[in-house]
């Protein structure tokens, strides 16, 4: 564990570091989002902010590959998993940029996914009715799909200050977790990748939080949000769905169809907002990716909260859906059902005390 967390203080330094030498190239290059009608923020930011998350997560990956425990974790996936993030990441650079077209865009994240399947990070199999292996075709195009969603959902959540870098956080936190439990506990390698990159990803966030949180100083961007939605939807795909569900057993308190869940729990919330999106826009006879005011953090400050308060409610609405799916492979369900619970009661009372300071005013 000691040198994860090394890791993640790496990545996390690394970032908080490079973050303003990114954001004066950003500038320098026009890479600076305008205030659109659907924009929260009032003035112009810089974007890029995946390309500080991008040179952190190289230098990090250089240095701790000289830790004994962390460098086990270097193999095929991670190697595609970087390569897969530096496509996506040079794309969203363009993107930042020149505004390219959905098209385009989703070329770019076909691309990004056909490269993971080359390194081997792939759907290979399903807990259900038992352990489902699916045919090599089959496997393939679910692992585009769902590597293509998250990357999307990541894209769509991205709307406040902070917003988007702590969800990813969140969910890395809980991606981590599970992850470590089977590499180092039930002692399976495969497991390995994901610990590493998450922890990554972890740290990444870290760092870019002080520089994002509102008022942002730089937003990530499309570069940094497909880059991060990459990087969680590939370290999802090689810990879910390729790791035996028979390693988490009745003992550790958990559920061979807990692999399953996991990746739509841990990214409830940006792909409850991504569909919730897309059913609106095609039911009003619009393009799905065309922009709105009627994403979940836009209703949200509707009831009068600001957009930190907004930004901490959805915090602890990912961790409500995350943490007690990740809780349940340690202890008996019902105490990760209390935690949820818990969580839950806090972000009501979060919504509840904003109400009162403005009923006083």
């Amino acid at each position: 564990m000691r040198e994860y967390l090394v890791t993640v203080l790496l990545a996390a330094i690394i970032t908080y570091l490079v973050t303003p030498l990114v954001r004066d190239l950003a500038i320098k290059a026009g890479a600076v989002s305008a205030i659109r009608s659907r924009d929260v923020h009032l003035e112009p930011t810089p974007r890029w902010g995946g390309l500080a998350m991008w040179l952190s997560m190289a230098l990090s990956l250089v240095i701790v590959n000289y830790l004994p425990l962390v460098h086990k974790s270097f193999g095929p996936e991670a190697t595609g998993i970087f390569l897969s993030g530096t496509v996506i990441l040079l794309i969203g650079m363009i993107d930042d940029r020149f505004d390219l077209d959905p098209i385009t865009k989703f070329a770019g994240q076909a691309l990004a996914a056909g490269i993971l399947l080359i390194y081997g990070v792939q759907i290979l199999w399903l807990p259900i009715n038992g352990i489902t292996t699916l045919p090599t075709n089959m496997g393939q195009l679910l692992t585009v799909l769902f590597v293509m969603v998250v990357i999307n959902a990541i894209n769509f959540v991205d709307g406040l200050d902070g917003l988007a870098t702590g969800i990813v956080m969140i969910c890395a936190a809980s991606f981590f977790a599970f992850s470590y439990l089977l590499a180092v506990i039930n002692g399976l390698n495969r497991a390995g990748a994901p610990s590493l990159i998450t922890a990554v990803v972890i740290g990444l966030c870290l760092g870019f939080l002080p520089h994002n949180f509102h008022p942002a100083q730089i937003f990530m961007g499309d570069s940094g949000a497909m880059f991060l939605g990459l990087l969680l939807s590939a370290s999802a795909i090689t810990l879910t769905g390729q790791v035996d569900a028979s390693a988490i057993t009745e003992e550790n308190g958990g559920s061979v169809l807990l692999p399953l869940f996991l990746p739509f729990t841990v990214l409830a919330i940006p792909l409850l907002d991504f569909v919730m999106a897309i059913v609106r826009r095609v039911k009003a006879g619009r393009s799905p990716f065309t922009a709105d005011r009627e994403h979940l953090h836009h209703r949200i400050m509707r009831f009068g909260l600001s957009q930190q308060r907004t930004t901490v409610v959805l915090y602890l609405w990912s961790a409500m859906f995350a943490f007690p799916t990740v809780i349940a492979a340690f202890v008996p369900f019902w105490i990760a059902i209390i935690a949820g619970v818990l969580i839950f009661a806090l972000s009501i009372w979060v919504i509840r005390s904003n109400k009162v300071k403005v009923e006083f005013k």
